[in-house]
């Protein structure tokens, strides 16, 4: 059976009224990795995270294609890449090959994002840039009309279990006007770094998409945590 979550990206049904949880498997027992990410799409999960660190371009390094390759066997869920590393452009044909379905990048890692963009898509994948706490909404102006998605950083990338920077969500009000100006509504703004049960709803109602969480999905009970996320996602 094929998940609601992997439908939506294949589809290009980028309808922005969707609201959807992507678990961030950095803050998984990778000695139960499978099992968490079962348990995870049991529980409703919708997209299913991954940070893809180098150690060069932020100060850690997580994990690659091998255990991507592993994962994708037990999960019908889409893989979300984040790629926090240097020259992605070397490696984005690896990824979708081992089963990532969307893969976002930071524009200063690479020399050509346009060229970048048109690649992941031309594989096959759902392309998105990233947006750092600190890096302005306006860098977005060249490169708004070829992405299907913005992840925005509320946390400075590099490490899992960081608190929320609240300011970052002024950033998503300024990217849906940029939006609306470049006939780009279409796009899906997507957030991560220190989201959970308490500022969930909040960044819901701004208008984000999907909500990356890594602490607060698998901390404690990942079914009821999942539970909790998805209930205050909801705007009435």
């Amino acid at each position: 059976m094929i998940s609601k979550g992997l439908n939506f990206v294949k589809e290009d049904r980028l309808l922005r009224t969707e609201k959807l949880l992507a678990p961030s498997i950095l803050s998984a027992d990778f000695l139960k990795l499978g099992e968490e990410i079962e348990t995870a799409e049991e529980a409703g999960a919708d997209i299913i995270h991954l940070d893809i660190m180098d150690g060069r371009y932020v100060p850690n390094i997580t994990f690659g294609i091998p255990v991507i390759e592993k994962i994708r066997k037990i999960t019908t869920l889409p893989f979300d890449a984040h790629l926090m590393i240097v020259e992605p452009e070397k490696y984005v044909e690896d990824f979708i090959k081992a089963g990532v379905n969307m893969i976002s990048f930071h524009m200063d890692a690479t020399i050509h994002s346009h060229r970048l963009v048109d690649k992941i898509k031309s594989l096959g994948a759902k392309a998105g840039v990233v947006l750092n706490p600190a890096t302005p909404v306006n860098t977005l102006e060249e490169i708004i009309h070829y992405v299907d998605y913005v992840l925005i950083m509320s946390v400075n990338p590099g490490f899992g279990g960081q608190r929320f920077i609240p300011q970052t969500l002024k950033k998503v009000s300024k990217l849906q006007k940029l939006m609306k100006e470049t006939n780009r509504e279409d796009v899906l703004i997507e957030i991560d770094g220190g989201i959970n049960v308490d500022n969930i709803n909040t960044v819901s109602k701004e208008g984000v998409n999907i909500f990356v969480a890594g602490s607060a999905v698998f901390r404690g009970n990942i079914k009821e945590n999942i539970k909790k996320l998805k209930e205050e996602m909801k705007i009435f």
